[in-house]
């Protein structure tokens, strides 16, 4: 059989709960012709799959589909198989001429129909194999959400988590089934949501209230962050992000990362990032605060040495480097990364901020020293309390 964009060998269907009623005729005939049919134990069972059905293994790997090659092969998935589903798994591994795909309605915009949510403005996130923290970035008073969890001890335990958070008072809906004969949809608040719910739940909604999201601007509070005194202080923070630039997609090398609050600020902002740092201890440190952002899939934790420990490491975008720097280590890294690759350094002795001037004289870009005071008690009083200045150089390779 020769592939063509007419004649692919693999078909990539979503189904719904209603089965075989829903699909379409180009998906039911499709799957009449497959020789093997992949899917969940459920999708097999919907599509009648009988002695051609096979099981996912678990964990999911593409190969087994593509031990099929060349012959009729179908492919079930829940809904849209592009949306947290196996459609982009398997298409990134073949040409475009060997499958199509005839997707169904996704999971989120079943639930989005059946409680009346503009789609465009909802957060559709998957933590059906992903922590709770990946909500953080998008908690906020009156955000709506819809995720996909793994079961309803899940859904309970979301809630849970939802509460001990402040989020008690979110409306929270679980939603069951959907576009099937046994649809189910139950409207409670997180902080009284203790039932496991039966059957095949797959949906959880929530209209976040009862407490403050994370702060969209640069400079989040130090307490926030898990660390031992070796932390870029907010203000501090706030200038070195704005010299960096976060923006999504963007890579990060954080030399010296200490807590590791640059890299999660910069991924909050929707890039990733490589936390550079000596101490192991500090590492862990790092690790936690991705954790509790959110972020940990956006943050690479190397523990090691800076020159030696970039070497392995693709490019970035942008370095930073808030602790340890000296000649060699700029050379190492201005060697290693290209043109338009922003580069910014932090001072806080004599001889590096020497060093940054003799940077800035070759190189150009911004050299600034800042100088921060806060109000302190003195006595009966209060005077300033001046911290150590702080030169930043920044510079575009």
């Amino acid at each position: 059989m020769v592939d063509s964009p007419a004649n692919p060998w693999l078909t990539i269907i979503g189904i719904g709960e209603d089965g075989l009623a829903g699909l379409s005729e180009a998906s039911r005939k499709a799957l009449a012709k497959a020789e093997t049919v992949f899917g969940g134990e459920r999708h097999l069972a919907l599509a009648a799959a009988g002695s051609r059905g096979r099981a996912w293994p678990v964990p999911f790997d593409a190969d087994v589909v593509l031990s099929c090659r060349g012959r009729p092969t179908a492919v079930l998935a829940s809904g849209d198989p592009f949306w947290y589903g196996a459609g982009a798994g398997l298409a990134e591994k073949l040409n475009a001429n060997e499958w199509i795909a005839h997707p169904a309605p996704s999971t989120f915009s079943l639930a989005a129909a059946r409680l009346g949510w503009r789609l465009e403005s909802t957060v559709c996130l998957g933590l059906h194999a992903a922590p709770f923290e990946r909500l953080v970035p998008h908690l906020a008073d009156g955000a709506r959400i819809i995720c996909l969890v793994r079961d309803g001890k899940a859904a309970v335990d979301l809630a849970r988590w939802l509460t001990e958070r402040g989020w008690g008072v979110s409306l929270f809906w679980t939603l069951s089934a959907l576009g099937g004969p046994h649809e189910k949809v139950g409207k409670h608040h997180a902080e009284t949501y203790t039932r496991v719910s039966a059957g095949s739940l797959v949906a959880v909604a929530l209209e976040a209230r009862g407490a403050d999201g994370l702060s969209r601007s640069s400079g989040l509070p130090d307490v926030l962050f898990a660390h031992d005194g070796q932390i870029t202080k907010r203000p501090i923070r706030a200038l070195a992000l704005s010299a960096l630039g976060p923006c999504p997609g963007r890579k990060l090398w954080d030399i010296g990362a200490g807590s590791g609050s640059i890299s999660v600020e910069w991924a909050l902002g929707g890039g990733s990032a490589v936390a550079v740092e000596t101490r192991e201890d500090r590492a862990a440190n790092i690790r936690s605060n991705a954790e509790a952002f959110g972020v940990e899939h956006k943050i690479t934790v190397v523990a090691g040495t800076a020159p030696d420990a970039l070497a392995a490491l693709d490019g970035p975008d942008a370095v930073f480097v808030g602790g340890g720097f000296d000649t060699a280590l700029f050379e190492a890294v201005w060697l290693r990364i290209t043109p338009g690759t922003r580069f910014v350094a932090h001072a806080v002795t004599l001889e590096t901020e020497a060093l940054l001037g003799e940077l800035h004289q070759q190189h150009g870009g911004e050299l600034m020293r800042v100088e921060i005071a806060r109000a302190a008690p003195l006595g009966r009083y209060r005077a300033w309390e001046a911290t150590r200045p702080v030169v930043q150089w920044s510079a575009v390779r």
